[in-house]
């Protein structure tokens, strides 16, 4: 089966960017997006520690490390002043993303844009995309860091993909 071109993420503000990204803006480089929400349990315990860990250890090669902040419950506490602090708290230096709300209404569809573009059963997910920028891994829940590690180190290795 042929690999499929990777959503373009539909976004409502940047944080912890100076001009919002796009994925055509980082085709050549492989891209580690991990859509979280601060008030879930599995995202705080392991899926941004993750995603710190790979900032870490990936620093010195052209990973783009992504989050995407994707609210589909408890929007009144989960808007972006309470992300500013959370990101702060947590050291968080990477690019993250707010996911868009079809014409900033969260009434009007339960879930936001780019989580319903990558079809995502929830938070956390992590997605890895490749440099030509088709989606090489879609995974809702925590994946292994060794394994991730290896698929990361791959995709990187490749640049012929």
């Amino acid at each position: 089966m042929p690999l499929q071109p990777a959503p373009e993420l539909l976004v409502s503000r940047w944080f912890n960017s100076s001009a919002g990204l796009s994925l055509a803006d980082l085709r050549g480089r492989v891209v580690f997006l991990h859509a979280f929400q601060m008030l879930c349990p599995g995202c705080v315990q392991h899926a941004v520690p993750q995603s710190l860990k790979v900032a870490s250890a990936f620093s010195a090669t052209d990973l783009a490390v992504i989050g995407i902040h994707t609210v589909f419950e408890h929007h009144q506490v989960m808007g972006p002043d309470a992300l500013s602090v959370y990101l702060k708290e947590n050291r968080i230096a990477y690019p993250v993303a707010v996911d868009a709300y079809e014409d900033n209404d969260s009434a009007r569809h339960p879930l936001p844009l780019t989580m319903q573009a990558y079809a995502m059963q929830g938070t956390p997910t992590l997605i890895l995309i490749d440099r030509q920028g088709r989606l090489r891994r879609k995974h809702f829940g925590l994946l292994d860091d060794l394994r991730l590690g290896a698929e990361i180190a791959t995709l990187l290795a490749d640049r012929a993909q």
